[in-house]
């Protein structure tokens, strides 16, 4: 059964962290963060995950069910809404079960209606800790149903044994780009407050690759870590800036992890009167984006929703029609700031999901999973 205790938050917190000692020279770590970040100013080249199959023939008749993090979040309804449309061009079933807000309970509700309804495999995306529901997991896999999950873990870590599967994601390299923005307009001078939400599962591996990466390029840079919950980042997190940028007034970048965050960071920047601060962030969601063009944030590290969509339904395919697996998602990330931001509008004049990256990622799956023939 769920333990309501596992999910339990504490108070928030800032905890200053310990600052490392100098690991490079002042100017090769200036060089070394400017050729970083110039890896991910490239539009998105498409590299197969695997080997091409007949996706048609072997789905038919299949069945995907996919459980997010809560699709009220746009990074998660981002990557459902691509997920559909990689089926729908397939042409098999994928559920979306809609989630409100973090709560256990909704994703198990969901895995119970995927288990009555003869669903073939389940995935759990977006950062949905399946630990929390481990019991009701297992009942998925009792009654025969493939459970896994996208863009869930980082590459370093090891799912939950229980799971059939896992498609990871390189969370910690949006994590090194994130710092080594801030690093380079900055001359190495960060004093960055870092904002994200612990019960979140790769949180942990993004959030210390910033502390590390910070730490790495030495002792002129600082930074204290605020643990903002998922549930409350409307009323934490714009008090949480606000208090912090008052108590000290030289912090001069703030880094929420996931960019969602963004626009209520921007709120508590707002009632200090500090618009004088940048924000980096992560995920390219079109809200985010749309923030950036305004001058609201200064880089975010995007990666295509889409292509993310895409991919996870790739690995779930080859799972089901027995095509081997997929450990890592193949979703690179590009940088955008007020120099090609433009690129991610959509016909409707605002950011959207699966724009500004090329896409390559279309007639890349489509040719692997035999469609185009």
């Amino acid at each position: 059964m769920f333990d309501a205790r596992k999910i339990a938050v504490l108070a928030m917190v800032a905890t200053p962290l310990a600052i490392g000692p100098i690991a490079v020279g002042f100017a090769q770590g200036i060089d070394t963060q400017r050729g970083h970040i110039s890896q991910a100013r490239s539009l998105p080249s498409f590299t197969a995950p695997g080997g091409a199959f007949d996706a048609q023939s072997c789905m038919a008749g299949k069945k995907m069910f996919v459980i997010p993090l809560a699709d009220s979040n746009p990074f998660n309804k981002a990557i459902g809404d691509a997920m559909a449309e990689a089926a729908g061009q397939v042409g098999f079933e994928l559920r979306n079960w809609p989630v409100s807000a973090f709560d256990p309970s909704q994703w198990m509700a969901g895995i119970d209606v995927a288990i009555a309804e003869g669903y073939d495999l389940i995935d759990m995306q977006g950062g949905l800790p399946p630990e929390l529901i481990q019991a009701k997991v297992e009942e998925a896999n009792a009654a025969g149903i493939i459970t896994t999950t996208t863009h869930n873990y980082d590459v370093t870590q090891s799912p939950a044994a229980f799971l059939d599967h896992s498609t990871r994601t390189n969370y910690g390299e949006a994590g090194r780009l994130m710092a080594d923005w801030a690093m380079v307009q900055s001359g190495n001078k960060v004093n960055a407050l870092v904002l994200g939400p612990d019960e979140v599962t790769p949180t942990g591996p993004l959030k210390q690759s910033i502390f590390d990466r910070l730490n790495q390029f030495g002792n002129t840079n600082s930074f204290i870590y605020v643990n903002t919950p998922f549930a409350e980042w409307q009323t934490k997190i714009p008090v949480a800036t606000e208090t912090a940028v008052i108590n000290d007034p030289s912090i001069n970048w703030i880094l929420p992890i996931y960019d969602s965050m963004s626009v209520f960071v921007r709120q508590g920047l707002n009632a200090a009167g500090r618009d004088d601060i940048q924000i980096a962030s992560y995920n390219g969601t079109p809200g985010s984006l749309d923030l950036l063009r305004a001058g609201g944030m200064q880089m975010n590290v995007g990666e295509s929703l889409g292509w993310v969509g895409w991919a996870g339904v790739d690995s779930n395919m080859r799972l089901l029609c027995n095509e081997g697996t997929v450990n890592d998602i193949n979703t690179p990330f590009l940088i955008f700031d007020d120099s090609n931001v433009d690129t991610s509008i959509g016909a409707n004049g605002r950011a959207e999901y699966n724009t500004g990256y090329g896409n390559a990622h279309i007639p890349g799956f489509r040719g692997l999973w035999n469609l185009d023939n």
